[in-house]
């Protein structure tokens, strides 16, 4: 899964770094199609696991970290390399939709996330100056980019993950998602 998804986004990367616009699930089936010698599976396997991803579970800070940002008076929107009808039906799914104002796809821009427009493009959508926006993550890229594009930005390092000390440093760092979204809250 790990080997997967790094090819994943690699390529996806490398698609927009070129100017080409390729849809998550696009990216995601060519990747695993290559990970696989001949003959590797069927389409019909290939759709069920990229259709497994609107079955994830959500972490168990997730719902007491957005309950906390919607208490505080902030919104809560969720900004997605993947396709806005799967990631609403996780939300759903995971009794989180009610929670989540809006869901922006990179679909909208047809870049993928690091690249400084689609955090612009979110901003821009909520009526927020970049800077009063926040990016909270699990991957340093996501952060850099959103760092880059004026946002601020938490880094969630679980199971103790560093962030690594080629990137920007993070707004925030802590352990879990209630953790980070609480410092990055603690002026409100």
């Amino acid at each position: 899964l790990e080997t997967w998804f790094a090819t994943l986004i690699r390529d996806a990367f490398a698609l927009d770094a070129t100017g080409v616009y390729r849809p998550f699930r696009e990216v995601a089936t060519a990747s695993l199609e290559a990970l696989f010698v001949e003959p590797g599976p069927g389409q019909a396997q290939i759709d069920r696991i990229i259709d497994g991803f609107a079955e994830l579970d959500a972490h168990p800070d997730v719902e007491p970290a957005m309950r906390h940002v919607r208490n505080k008076g902030a919104r809560v929107v969720a900004l997605t390399n993947g396709n806005a009808g799967v990631t609403d039906r996780l939300l759903v799914r995971a009794g989180l939709r009610d929670l989540v104002e809006r869901i922006i796809s990179i679909d909208e821009v047809q870049h993928w996330k690091p690249k400084p427009e689609v955090y612009r493009h979110c901003a821009n959508v909520v009526g927020v100056e970049p800077r009063r926006v926040a990016l909270v993550a699990v991957h340093p890229w996501d952060c850099q980019g959103a760092g880059r594009a004026g946002l601020m930005t938490g880094y969630v390092g679980r199971d103790g993950k560093i962030f690594p000390p080629t990137m920007d440093p993070p707004d925030v760092v802590g352990r879990s998602l209630v953790e980070v979204v609480e410092k990055l809250l603690a002026d409100r």
